[in-house]
This record gives C-alpha cells, structure tokens and sequence, in this order.
C-alpha cells in the first residue's frame, strides 16, 4: 500500500509513519508537510528513502495535494495546527490549515478514487465535562471552546458531509491527549521534563485540577492502523489511554520519576476558557476493531522521561526557539 500522511514531520505523524512503515515492510509512505513551527525533519531522521518521500508544502495547496494523489490509496490526515495558547492568540492560521486544508484534500482524494481516508481529529471537539461523571462518546454534540477545537469541530463536520453527500469513505479518529517521545516541547509533559533536565521549575495552570485522558503515542497508532485497515466509512471511532488524571497527578508522577519533588511547581495564571475535564468512552473501538490500550500511565511516562534525556541534540534547539519567541507556554 501506498499511503500520502499529511503532518508526518510532527509529534504523532511521525510516530505514525515509524509504526507503519516498521509493521509492514512492502507499504510506502509520502509525507506533505508544511514544516512549520511543530515540523520537524528529525522527527524522522534515518528513514528509508526506498520507502520514504517528504514534500514540504501545505495541505492546503491544491496544485502540489492533487499531484501527490497518484498512485495512493490511502490518506491519513494529521496536519494541523494543534496548540490551543496560539489558538487564542492568533485563530486564522487554524482556520486556512484546519479547515480549508481539509476541504482541499478530500476534493482531491474524492477526484482520485482514493479507498480510504483517515481525518485525525480530538476529543477536544466535545467541549468540556464539567463534572467528574460521565464520558465521550461519538454520538456526544460537538461544542468546542477554543478557536483550535472550532476548527476541528468544522474539518470533523466537513468529513462527515463528504460521506453523506459523495460516499466518499472516510473515518475520523478522535483521540484523547498523547504523550511521548517527538512530542513539542511547549506540550505539558515535554515541557516539564526538559525543563526539569535543565534545573528549571515546571509551570502548571490554576491548581492542577483540570482533568485528561493520557494516552501513550504508540497506542494511538495502533488504533489509527486499525481503523485504516479495518474500519467502517463514515465512522467516528474514540481512542483513549483510559487513564483519566488530574495536570497535578501527571505533574506529581513526573517529578516522582525524575527524583524532584513539589518545590520544582511554579502555578501560574490560568488559561482562558480552560475545559475542565475530557474523557473518553472507548467501547465503540473496542467492541468493533479489538483495540485495547496496552501502555500503562507510570511505564509510559518513564519511557518519555528517558527518550528525552537520551535526545537533548533534537530538543534543546526547540527549547531555545520557544525562548526567543517568549513562548513559555503549554497546553
């Protein structure tokens, strides 16, 4: 199989496209990145070039989206711009990659016959559970709350009515929050380590208790492999780690792991609109696909502790760009 990944330079593509290409030894990959600033080449440093193509444009360029659809038969869709802080601080960039890059490559998978398309979205498109009951399921109402989950509320929107009105045979994976190695470092967990390696304290939103799913990236994509091969066109299918933690406990294990204790926290002002709590139902996965999540929170943690310890070259750069734009955030 050949297979155009958009997005494959950042944190889960490029996780993806090593478990792909690693699993099946005759499949192909094409790669259209726009390399912005959470792509990144290294992310896939080592590839095999027999096997491996990157081609740095936007999805949301017809001309070059078109040309790549030859010979493939499946897309899976990860470009986005993903991070809620630069969401509030500038939604446009969301919107043209989010939505109207979307737009772009379903015309172009629909016009090329493509078998299976694969739209990555988030369970941040359910909006926030305010209580400690109940989960996401993929019958819950869209209600995004920041402008980054708008406009993947509207791409998830857009999948769907491309199946309805064309047939076309899409599925959208909607998963809950991935941690590991790759991962940018403006991210809660990356951030925390590396700022942990380097002596510095770890900021942490309000009091910690806003509430995610933490799901290991490996597991992710063996769900997203699943539903490629093996899921129904015109599905939603949840993915989640089952493992539902307050930011503190997350903050708390890691400090544990890394030998630090609570006087490494710094609390700051928390983020505007902050959902209280995501959570996700995974019976619909399991029941149909067989998916189980398999990494446990504690040996998943300490693998990405150690992943980056072992990498300082890829992240140390990242860290000092993310300095000089005075982006000390995370999401």
């Amino acid at each position: 199989m050949k297979i155009l990944v958009t997005g494959g330079c950042g944190f889960i593509g490029s996780n993806f496209i090593r478990y792909i290409l690693n699993k099946y030894h005759d499949y192909e990959i094409v790669n259209l990145d726009a390399l912005t600033y959470a792509g990144n080449v290294d992310n896939l440093k080592g590839m095999d070039v027999k096997r491996y193509q990157l081609v740095h444009d936007s999805v949301a360029n017809g001309d070059t989206v078109n040309g790549l659809m030859k010979g493939v038969e499946a897309v899976v869709h990860f470009a986005a711009e993903s991070h809620v802080d630069r969401s509030i601080d500038n939604a446009q960039p969301f919107l043209i990659t989010n939505v109207i890059g979307v737009q772009v490559l379903l015309d172009a998978a629909r016009k090329a016959g493509i078998k299976r398309f694969v739209h990555i979205s988030t369970d941040e498109v359910y909006g926030s559970l305010e209580t400690d009951d109940g989960l996401f399921t993929e019958t819950t109402p869209l209600a995004p709350n920041s402008p980054y989950s708008a406009s993947k509320g509207a791409a998830d929107l857009l999948v769907h009515a491309y199946f309805k009105t064309y047939g076309f045979p899409v599925c959208t994976v909607r998963p809950s929050n991935n941690y590991g190695p790759y991962q940018f470092p403006e991210k809660l967990i990356p951030l925390m380590i590396t700022n942990l390696i380097e002596g510095a304290p770890v900021p942490l939103y309000g009091e910690g208790k806003n509430v995610r799913d933490w799901f290991y990236v490996g597991d992710n994509c063996r769900a997203i492999d699943l539903v490629l091969h093996n899921g129904r066109g015109g599905q939603v299918y949840n993915a989640g780690g089952e493992c539902e933690k307050k930011n503190i406990d997350i903050v708390e294990l890691v400090l544990d792991i890394m030998g630090k204790d609570s006087s490494s926290i710094t609390y700051v002002k928390d983020r505007p609109g902050h959902d209280y709590r995501y959570a996700i139902n995974n019976a619909k996965i399991t029941s149909e696909l067989g998916f189980k999540p398999e990494k446990p929170l504690r040996a998943g943690l300490e693998l990405t502790v150690q992943w980056f310890r072992d990498n300082e070259w890829w992240w140390k750069p990242l860290k000092r760009r993310l300095v000089s734009e005075s982006k000390g955030f995370w999401g």
